[in-house]
């Protein structure tokens, strides 16, 4: 017989299986705290603003009485990672859900000249993805049981003009997690890249993109809530790759097509 919903809940209470959240503070990451924290799992939560960290430990324990940890931490560092893993070691913190969430839109490749720039953006999009995945899922796979959920994008999914940055390094997260799921699928781990596309949080106010924002069209936008139960949904039914959003799932095909791909690769004109 299969646990009902509320045995599931009780489970996950009982066993300590932790999420650890990345980019927890706000945005999809907060989304994400508050979903697993209503399904019953106690949090590890992660980011650089320890005062936002604290207030939502306490919002997501009055409401549903979830254990919360809180973990500051700079992952564009590059020992973070080692120091997150250790900390959780030491803790005695089982973690079966991964959410790799912490980013940022980036710096221009060509146009910004400060390499230290360029550095810390690919150590936080991408080695540190890579790291997480890499001091994690050995124990996951161990146990038998496991989610990871790596944020991606669905500007990974079609090259365009512009930045250089911010979609080739959503697109290796894609890579490495569709590679990741199929070593560890079959020993009871999920490794799943959520593709999301425009998305309400806080995202384009701290990049400086409102005005972007405010002349599209407002059918091209998702709520986070819709993102991240997507992302849920999509791991623990073993998909690699989650599209998020109806319209998005839609287009992806075209993206991905070797017919019409050719077609949206809009060239940048000269300034």
């Amino acid at each position: 017989m299969e646990d009902t919903p509320a045995q599931l809940v009780s489970n996950a209470m009982i066993e300590k299986r932790y999420a650890l959240i990345t980019g927890a503070s706000s945005g999809l990451g907060a989304e994400f705290a508050q979903q697993l924290a209503a399904l019953g799992h106690p949090l590890i939560l992660v980011a650089r603003r320890e005062d936002k960290l604290a207030a939502l430990a306490s919002t997501l324990h009055e409401q549903y009485g979830a254990a919360v940890e809180v973990i500051a931490a700079d992952l564009s560092q590059p020992d973070t990672p080692q120091k997150i893993a250790a900390t959780c070691s030491t803790s005695g913190w089982q973690v079966d859900w991964l959410i790799n969430n912490a980013g940022v839109a980036g710096p221009d490749l060509l146009k910004d000249r400060d390499w230290s720039q360029q550095q810390a953006f690919y150590q936080l999009m991408m080695l540190s993805v890579a790291e997480m995945c890499h001091l994690f899922i050995p124990s996951m796979v161990e146990r038998g049981q496991g989610r990871v959920i790596n944020i991606a994008s669905v500007a990974a999914r079609v090259p365009r003009s512009g930045g250089c940055n911010y979609g080739p390094a959503k697109a290796y997260v894609v890579a490495l997690s569709e590679e990741l799921h199929l070593s560890v699928a079959g020993q009871g781990v999920n490794v799943s890249a959520l593709c999301p596309g425009f998305t309400h949080t806080e995202f384009h106010e701290t990049a400086g993109l409102m005005d972007m924002k405010n002349k599209m069209a407002k059918w091209l936008w998702y709520e986070a809530k819709v993102v991240v139960c997507d992302g849920i949904n999509g791991v623990e039914d073993g998909k690699s790759v989650v599209v998020s959003g109806r319209l998005y799932r839609w287009l992806d095909p075209i993206f991905q097509s070797v017919w019409t791909r050719r077609f949206l690769r809009i060239k940048a004109r000269p300034d």
